[in-house]
């Protein structure tokens, strides 16, 4: 199935404003859907298209890269004539597609940029890990953008709920409830998406099954393996540091705290150590760092503290299917209890993690904010999210609490607010319940997130 993705919109963008000058360079994670969308967009704009997938590349698409660079004339030649294709000056694109297996192709963009008979995009994972780039010079004539698995109103699309998501977006414009019967009908479409997840196969699966938890369940699996594949190729001394984060991410968030805890690991084990772990984890896009910020009051960025991180799994979906073995998933009572928000345990992990999916894919970093008290012997504050406007003349911060149940306290955003008073734009409170608005802080209910 083809979905319909925001992303699109950046393409069009992109084409209208290159003027030639830049390639286009996609990363994301793998199975979010990127070669889908790069050549339906191809398809749909221009008179033909070639694309490489350098997962498959014969031998002689490779060694064009490495000898004819200098005589583009050739170059073009051998692609058409291995592709099948005809290309069209100014008419065509050329999509390297999985370019980080092949970083000369990527180091190739500057000369083919500049020769202006085409368009390029490249996408990639890994793609800026030690071993595919120590050999290339990166290249300033591509322009970076992120891809992530379907948010939430992406999802409400592909369900056929175009009508109800832009009514979410209006209510929370206005600032208002929905009547309450949509407000049921979103939160019961936010619980499937919690489930389903964002990665375009799995969604794909449910759809065509008729809604089938299990066939989307199999799905995703597949892809989980896939990724520990990835890890296990891993050719550096940190591969076993990198598949233990990733085997205990439930692990980590269903604790309270939800932060890495490196010592559960390995016995005196500091962060340092984990550096590089950290950022191949970061960099393939399987997981969604967020880190603590010590003073919130003069810059997330300035005061970002990376020995106290969340690992959250870059799908939520994917993330009830790491967490639950495959006799749990076929269960339905599993599906019953987290459909109707009655799972005992774990609830809140889930909740936490698609909020903060559906913030990344807004184009937020992470922050959270902890203030441990030395006479309690414990955290007295404890803030979820915290978002800001990134002004220099009149910064603005913005912190969430997330609460998955409907009796809830915020004690510690209370507590905040009194500190931080001065900076706070609004405060947000991410509950199950409907939206109201309460003196400086406006609850929202967890399908609204996407708006913010």
């Amino acid at each position: 199935m083809i979905f319909k993705r925001k992303i699109y919109r950046r393409l069009l963008e992109w084409k209208s404003n290159s003027s030639n000058s830049k390639a286009l360079l996609i990363e994301g994670a793998r199975r979010i859907g990127k070669s889908t969308i790069v050549e339906e967009f191809a398809k749909n704009k221009y008179k033909s298209h070639l694309l490489i997938d350098f997962n498959i590349a014969s031998n002689s698409v490779k060694s064009a890269f490495n000898n004819y660079m200098t005589d583009l004339d050739t170059f073009f030649m051998i692609l058409s004539s291995e592709y099948n294709v005809t290309l069209h000056r100014r008419e065509s694109i050329i999509i390297f597609d999985e370019v980080q297996q092949f970083p000369q192709a990527r180091q190739a963009i500057k000369y083919l940029v500049a020769d202006g008979r085409y368009d390029y995009i490249e996408t990639g994972s890994l793609i800026s890990i030690k071993e595919k780039v120590k050999d290339i010079t990166i290249p300033s004539e591509e322009r970076k953008i992120s891809m992530y698995p379907m948010d939430f109103e992406e999802f409400g699309w592909a369900m056929g709920q175009n009508s109800l998501i832009a009514y979410i977006r209006k209510c929370f414009d206005d600032r208002i409830p929905l009547e309450q019967n949509l407000h049921a009908k979103a939160m019961l479409l936010f619980r499937q998406y919690m489930i389903v997840g964002g990665m375009p196969k799995s969604v794909s699966a449910y759809i065509e099954n008729n809604r089938n938890f299990e066939m989307a369940d199999r799905e995703k699996r597949d892809i989980l393996t896939l990724y520990r594949n990835d890890i296990m190729k891993i050719n550096s001394g940190y591969r076993s540091n990198v598949l233990a984060i990733f085997d205990q991410i439930p692990a980590f968030l269903s604790k309270s705290e939800r932060r890495v805890m490196v010592s559960k690991i390995e016995k005196g084990a500091t962060f340092p150590k984990y550096h590089d772990t950290f950022f191949w984890l970061a960099d393939s896009m399987i997981v969604n760092e967020c880190f603590n910020c010590s003073d919130p009051d003069i810059g997330l960025s300035l005061n970002e503290d990376r020995t106290y991180v969340k690992c959250y799994m870059g799908d939520t979906g994917l993330l009830v299917s790491h967490t639950f073995d495959e006799n749990e998933i076929a269960d339905n009572a599993l599906y019953r209890e987290m459909l109707f928000g009655k799972l005992s345990t774990n609830e809140g992990m889930f909740y936490e993690n698609a909020i903060s999916q559906m913030l990344v894919a807004a184009g937020h970093k992470l922050y959270f904010y902890t203030r441990y008290n030395t006479e309690k012997h414990r955290n007295d504050i404890e803030i979820d999210f915290l978002l800001s406007n990134n002004s220099k003349l009149k910064y603005k911060i913005y912190p969430i609490e997330v609460k998955s149940n409907n009796r809830y306290s915020t004690t510690s955003l209370s507590r905040f607010a009194d500190i931080f008073h001065k900076r706070i734009g609004t405060c947000y409170v991410v509950h199950p319940k409907n939206l109201k608005v309460e003196n400086d802080t406006i609850y929202i209910p967890a399908y609204m997130v996407f708006c913010l």
